[in-house]
């Protein structure tokens, strides 16, 4: 062996891996600093922690940047703030990946979710973009109401009221997947009074032939127009 050949240490250079966001530019990926009021509530997470997992499409989309909006506090209430205006992001796949996020039960999931579908709902024409979605629409609403968790129903019968207002009678065709659930849940004192209001606009925005619909669902259901 010649002692005068000396062996060099190789080094691994690892490269960032960052992924594309849904729409609009990308955030730089800095790592939020813990703020004293996440110790307060323990469903707050980081969903850019190295232990953090993805429990839904909307987790691992958010995680990666891929939500063209953000939490933002305020002092007296939370707010969402767009990368983009609102109007120009595409519904699909976002209105569906939003309505996934509705089953989470971790800040700031909730939140982004809940008023990312509102807000998105909003926009001018959204009558016909959301409409071609309804198929993959409502399998993941009724996914929301069948949960066991309290909030995750609320959010979810929150958003089915939402989407009724904007695309109206073509809900109608849907809706019988979605009622089991409400009948289940009316059983319960605590979201009687809630479910009740949310069948009424249902037949609101959904007509007369809403009523059929719900009836066959829900038996004592009495309509709005009786």
């Amino acid at each position: 062996m010649s002692s005068g050949i000396q062996i060099k240490a190789k080094t691994t250079v690892q490269k960032s891996k960052t992924s594309s966001p849904l729409q609009c530019s990308p955030e730089p990926a800095i790592k939020p600093q813990p703020k004293p009021s996440d110790k307060l509530n323990p469903k707050t997470i980081d969903p850019f922690g190295a232990h953090s997992r993805s429990p839904s499409a909307f987790a691992a989309i958010y995680a990666k940047g891929g939500i063209p909006c953000r939490l933002v506090h305020g002092s007296v209430k939370n707010r969402l703030q767009w990368e983009c205006l609102p109007e120009t992001v595409p519904f699909d796949p976002l209105l569906v990946a939003l309505a996934e996020g509705l089953r989470e039960t971790k800040h700031p999931y909730t939140f982004v979710s809940k008023e990312g579908f509102k807000e998105l709902l909003m926009v001018e024409g959204a009558t016909e973009k959301a409409i071609p979605l309804l198929p993959r629409l409502v399998p993941v609403l009724k996914a929301a109401l069948a949960h066991s968790d309290d909030e995750v129903f609320g959010r979810g019968l929150d958003a089915l009221v939402q989407l009724s207002a904007v695309v109206g009678p073509a809900l109608n065709d849907h809706l019988k997947h979605l009622l089991t659930n409400l009948s289940r849940r009316s059983m319960d004192k605590k979201f009687r009074e809630k479910i009740t209001v949310a069948l009424q606009k249902l037949e609101q925005y959904g007509g007369k032939a809403s009523v059929t619909i719900i009836k066959s669902k829900i038996p004592t259901y009495r309509s709005i127009s009786s």
